[in-house]
């Protein structure tokens, strides 16, 4: 269990943000790390050549350090989208085989894959959100020998239910088909093993569970896939390029490996070291352990909810960062807006109220969301009356 770390954040006592798998607030280091980063480039005689590496690999390590995974295998992406339209272009898919995503999937893994299966002549399978909440048995029935590709979340988004990665690792394996995740929503607050789970490729955001600030992300990629097409060339490539041979300077410090994938321009002064700085405290914190205080956090606030008539995923079904809330006659209209007025903030996603806290969050504010739902439910009541 980890103690309370509001102080590490600008957040006001008055205020109840749990809303972290919107926007995670930023820590005062990660706006420092920042900060110094754009000053450097007011001084770019002191920016050497080396320094256009050291950062993104750090970056690298760091993110490598948080899937248990090589470095060497890790990109620097702006964005889910961008990791997942590289994925795209380099899996294979062929005629009369399956493209398999949830219901309400998030669309940065969705629309490649649509368009991937309509050029193809492949089928997408969407598998519906259970009754139960559990995605799982579901999930690997529909995986059979015509399967190409499987694209999924670790939790989904509007929720956090939970999809068990190793096992349906283990049957994509089975019957051969590529295993394509974005683990935006839970990677930094929960622990993930790429040993375990053998994804193809893997892609995440960074301003979310990463704490890291927006359009800054990563991608890793299994080694036979780390010679296959990047969406750019940028100079960092070029050495690997067939239009770039004998044409680059031979002490420039090019590598191999998925680096030749990253975005153009990877080596962001800013960004990087606030990525860095994000990813330094939460492997401080270690993701087992802030899973643990974060489950702990929302424990009281799902048994209240079902104590109160409230549908949400029992506990060994959900990721224990989220709590989706889903009231039996529909979300009363304006829930979120009526919340935000009592200086709560949470998200409104599909038919499911999102709460997402992390350590930042106190008793306080977790009181203040309960008297807040108990103001929703006596209007929804007096409505039905």
């Amino acid at each position: 269990m980890i103690d309370n770390q509001r102080a590490l954040f600008d957040i006001p006592d008055d205020i109840a943000y749990l809303n972290c798998a919107y926007l995670s607030p930023l820590m005062h280091s990660v706006v420092e790390a920042g900060r110094r980063g754009l000053e450097r480039k007011a001084r770019p005689w002191e920016i050497g050549g080396d320094d256009f590496w050291r950062e993104s690999n750090r970056a690298r390590a760091l993110f490598a350090g948080l899937i248990n995974a090589d470095a060497e295998g890790v990109a620097l992406v702006p964005s889910a989208s961008y990791g997942m339209a590289t994925a795209a272009r380099n899996l294979p898919l062929e005629a009369g085989q399956t493209v398999i995503l949830l219901e309400e999937q998030f669309p940065s893994n969705v629309v490649h894959w649509v368009e991937l299966a309509e050029e193809k002549g492949a089928e997408v399978i969407r598998i519906a959100r259970p009754a139960d909440s559990d995605w799982t048995p579901r999930i690997l029935e529909a995986i059979d020998a015509r399967s190409g590709i499987v694209a999924l979340p670790n939790c989904h988004w509007t929720d956090g239910t939970l999809v068990d990665l190793v096992a349906v690792g283990a049957r994509c394996r089975e019957v051969g088909a590529a295993l394509a995740l974005d683990i935006t929503q839970s990677i930094g607050a929960m622990g993930f093993d790429v040993a375990e789970v053998q994804p193809d490729f893997l892609v995440a955001a960074g301003y979310k569970w990463l704490m890291a600030p927006y359009s800054i992300g990563f991608m890793w990629m299994a080694p036979r896939y780390r010679e296959g097409k990047a969406l750019e060339v940028g100079f960092i490539a070029r050495a690997t390029h067939p239009l770039f041979k004998n044409q680059v300077a031979r002490d420039m410090p090019f590598t191999l490996g998925a680096h030749r994938f990253d975005v153009g321009e990877a080596a962001n002064f800013t960004l990087v070291p606030a990525a860095c700085a994000a990813m330094e405290q939460l492997t401080a914190w270690g993701p087992a352990a802030i899973q643990e205080t974060l489950a702990t956090y929302t424990a009281p606030i799902a048994a209240w909810a079902r104590e109160h008539g409230l549908r949400v995923a029992e506990d060994h079904l959900r990721a224990g960062h989220f709590v989706g809330i889903r009231f039996p006659g529909g979300l009363p209209e304006g829930a979120v807006e009526k919340l935000e007025a009592r200086d709560v903030y949470v998200s409104k996603r599909g038919d499911s109220l999102r709460v997402t806290p992390h350590l930042h969050n106190t008793e306080v504010d977790r009181d203040r969301l309960l008297d807040g739902l108990v103001h929703l439910l006596e209007e929804s009541k007096r409505k039905v009356a």
